[in-house]
């Protein structure tokens, strides 16, 4: 059994995990919006996803980011450039418009990663600015540019799930940073750093109070949504609460990036109960 927990570990390292809750976040917002789904976009989205992350956790430490020392990255590495590739067929087929939104959200994924001078700092070493940046290109990425590529949608309904998209991922980081607490440099000053773990679960259940009830803002909205809403409400207050410092070796690597696939198959399972359902 020891070959299958190693490919588990290389699914999570090589960042598949990742990318399939990019993916599932497509596919939601493409629900939620009620807009046709481009295969395109949302491939294109999960090979880029392999790629970006990939370059982040390991590009930046590897020497002319082409160099690689050990077999297990090198591996991944390889991954990544078949990524890239798959990901480069797919934007070929996407619209002009998504090709500048792209652009930009993908010139600030490398700031966040590179510094913008030799001497300079990256955008995620500005004190506190490291899970603002990041659950606005998630939002960027898995609301606009689906909105994007259909063109004829309710703007309205766009920003609102753009807003909620930004506080579930918002959420949904704070795991992610109550865990990384004794490995980040303190100069990174995230929200565990500033003001505590306890004040950092606080701040998080409070997101999750707009996020809920921002839904009935909307133009256009399903008993499907008002239901999963309700759910991911009681849901993200629950993981809020069980978040400790010191997490089991899967809870947020694996656990918590698996939210948007959890709420993408509680989507249609409830697609599939209300279309059987007698009229």
């Amino acid at each position: 059994m020891r070959w299958l927990q190693r490919i588990f570990h290389f699914y999570l390292d090589a960042s598949i995990h990742v990318s399939f809750a990019v993916f599932a976040f497509v596919h939601i917002t493409v629900l939620r919006l009620q807009i046709p789904l481009n295969e395109h976009l949302a491939w294109f989205m999960f090979f880029g996803t392999i790629c970006c992350y990939n370059f982040m956790k390991y590009g930046v430490e590897a020497k002319k980011y082409i160099v690689v020392a050990n077999r297990y990255h090198k591996n991944i590495q390889f991954v990544s450039f078949l990524a890239f590739a798959f990901a480069v067929y797919h934007f070929y087929y996407l619209p002009q418009s998504v090709w500048w939104a792209t652009a930009i959200l993908l010139l600030l994924t490398f700031l966040y990663a590179l510094p913008i001078l030799p001497h300079s700092k990256q955008l995620r070493s500005w004190g506190g600015m490291k899970i603002f940046i990041v659950a606005l290109v998630w939002a960027g990425t898995t609301v606009y540019l689906p909105a994007l590529v259909d063109g004829l949608v309710n703007w309205w309904d766009v920003h609102i799930e753009a807003i909620r998209r930004f506080l579930l991922v918002f959420i949904l980081i704070i795991p992610f940073e109550i865990r990384d607490l004794a490995y980040d440099s303190p100069e990174l000053r995230t929200l565990p750093q500033r003001f505590g773990v306890a004040r950092t679960k606080v701040l998080g259940a409070l997101a999750n109070i707009p996020l809920f009830f921002l839904v009935l803002l909307k133009d256009s909205i399903t008993l499907k949504e008002v239901i999963v809403s309700g759910i991911l409400f009681l849901f993200l207050g629950s993981l809020m609460f069980i978040t400790k410092r010191h997490q089991n070796k899967y809870f947020s690597s694996f656990w918590v990036e698996s939210v948007p696939i959890g709420l993408w198959l509680l989507y249609l399972l409830l697609e599939v109960l209300f279309y059987s359902a007698p009229a």
